[in-house]
């Protein structure tokens, strides 16, 4: 059953051209990530130490954490998914500066500088992506089942990239691996480039720090997003510091040396890849506060009992089981943090998550050198094991109510930003008229509208293709049924379904209050109209 529920959300994810580039390109993105972040740790772990490895960190996160609630702006004032394919691009140059400073043996500061340039250009990433993916999903089912994708990605990326990661030193150096990763993420810029994706959210306008800070508005003031981003920014600074005792773990605990520090971290990995069997189970869910517990009660045990018998079997076993609690305590909480946030703050509500995500990666590196000079490795890993409960308690009964606000329609939304006619709508105005939206399912040969006949409503195809009795076919974002609502004329054509489809229905008056209440989206109404009656194939 499990198998054919993988097999069914892949199919849902990757059937939809837009997502499964958009999914492609954000494997080869954690791959580099991860393994140009390894490289770096064990490149200042050989010269100086774990002391120089946590500072190397800061120097790299330091300027990510402050950019990140910045970068986030972005993919409101231009396209999303050329957004996305920038930052691509300035991950991979960045990357291919570092290798040829590193192997060309040149000055450490440069190397370190080029590798905070990287760091830096990651998050606009995530906040993007998280912007995007709702606009391109075409039913709130698939939405959940590309976030579990991601998690999957991201899953598996901890697994490969560390693998490789440590083969690539074992073999050669640190300078290869970011040499092999800049690749990897130019891979990513071409794989994102076709895709179209929703048009910017305010094109008009000019990027203010009032804008900027929109994103720690909107934490400060809702409850909801402050106890997600408080959880999922947690589980960071225990990542930061568990990035950095793979290294103290596998030079000095257990003497394994420094390649060991990549297969260690690929055992956490491993770990996500089998929590599979988990997140598979949350498309669907309507709750998802109880998974997100669930992962962080297996985190916290696994860090546990390895600090109580730490050695090489018993380390990669439990990494993996913490890898496993890790991911489905992120998909969890990502969805959860897209259901509960307005569309018009969401890329920025995740860019404040990255910069919190970067800062605290940079504050978990740096407590590794104190727990292990106060403790030992025994006492960094129980600290571990106690840090994201501790920022869970405080939450209290909060999180269990996070399901009963998760109502958010972010796929309908995204659906109405991808047509002309509403596309000028505000955000209040958006999200209400989504929530008015009607989901139709119509299968092949069904007739939705016929000719001749009145009209009560106007409808948007999410998904499927539909024949119009002019000759048209109607795909994803196209419309119909507006001309009757908008001249009061019987219908002028017979739309019939072609495949399966999803459509999504408004009302007549619905329609008309949206429609002829705004000037700009009454003119591109009847633009509409005047151009679908001047091509007979688009009645």
């Amino acid at each position: 059953m499990t198998r054919l529920r993988v097999v069914a959300v892949l199919r849902s994810v990757f059937g939809n051209p837009d997502l499964r580039r958009v999914e492609l390109a954000f494997a080869g993105f954690n791959a580099a990530e991860w393994a140009v972040w390894i490289a770096m740790l064990v490149y200042a772990y050989g010269r100086g130490g774990a002391a120089e490895a946590g500072i190397v960190a800061l120097v790299q996160l330091a300027p990510a954490a402050a950019f990140g609630p910045f970068a986030a702006v972005m993919a409101d004032r231009r396209r999303p998914a050329a957004v996305l394919a920038a930052g691509y691009a300035a991950q991979a140059l960045a990357m291919a500066l570092t290798a040829a400073v590193l192997l060309g043996d040149g000055p450490s500061p440069l190397a370190y500088a080029f590798a905070a340039a990287a760091a830096t250009a990651v998050t606009v990433t995530r906040p993007t992506q998280s912007a995007l993916v709702p606009a391109l999903a075409r039913a709130p089912d698939e939405l959940t089942a590309a976030n579990v994708v991601s998690g999957w990605i991201e899953s598996v990326s901890m697994l490969v990239a560390p693998a490789l990661a440590g083969v690539l030193l074992a073999v050669a150096s640190p300078g290869a691996v970011f040499a092999v990763m800049a690749v990897v993420a130019l891979a990513s810029v071409l794989l994102v480039l076709p895709v179209e994706g929703p048009a910017a959210l305010a094109p008009d306008s000019s990027p203010s720090p009032r804008d900027a800070i929109a994103g720690f508005r909107q934490v400060a003031r809702d409850r909801q997003a402050r106890t997600l981003v408080g959880i999922l920014g947690a589980q960071y600074v225990a990542i930061g510091a568990l990035d950095v005792l793979f290294v103290v773990l596998a030079v000095d605990a257990l003497s394994l040396g420094a390649a060991w520090a990549g297969y260690l971290n690929a055992a956490f990995g491993a770990g996500g890849v089998l929590g599979i069997a988990v997140t598979v189970t949350l498309v669907g869910r309507p709750r998802l506060s109880p998974p997100l517990l669930l992962g962080v009660v297996v985190w916290s045990a696994a860090f546990a009992a390895l600090a109580l018998r730490l050695t090489t079997a018993t380390a990669l076993l439990l990494l993996a089981a913490a890898g496993a609690g890790r991911s489905l305590l992120d998909v969890a909480g990502r969805t959860l943090l897209q259901r509960t946030c307005s569309t018009a703050v969401l890329s920025r509500v995740f860019g404040v998550l990255e910069g919190i995500s970067m800062a605290g990666l940079a504050a978990g590196a740096l407590l590794v050198p104190v727990l292990v000079g106060v403790f030992d490795a025994r006492g960094a890993l129980l600290a571990l094991a106690l840090l994201v409960p501790a920022a869970l308690l405080p939450a209290g009964r909060r999180l269990l109510e996070l399901d009963s606000h998760a109502d958010v329609p972010a796929v309908e939304i995204g659906l109405l930003r991808s047509l002309p006619l509403f596309a000028p709508l505000g955000a209040p105005e958006l999200e209400s008229l989504a929530r008015r939206l009607v989901p139709v399912d119509a299968t092949p040969g069904t007739t939705v509208v016929t000719e001749g006949t009145v009209g009560d409503r106007f409808y948007v195809v999410g998904d499927g293709e539909l024949a119009v009795s002019t000759g048209a076919v109607l795909r994803r974002s196209d419309c119909f049924g507006e001309i009757a609502l908008l001249r009061d004329v019987p219908r002028t054509a017979t739309v019939t379904a072609g495949t399966d489809a999803r459509l999504y229905a408004l009302s007549k008056d619905d329609f008309l209050e949206a429609v002829t209440t705004h000037p700009r989206a009454a003119d591109a109404a009847d633009r509409l109209v005047r151009e679908r009656l001047a091509a007979p194939l688009l009645r």
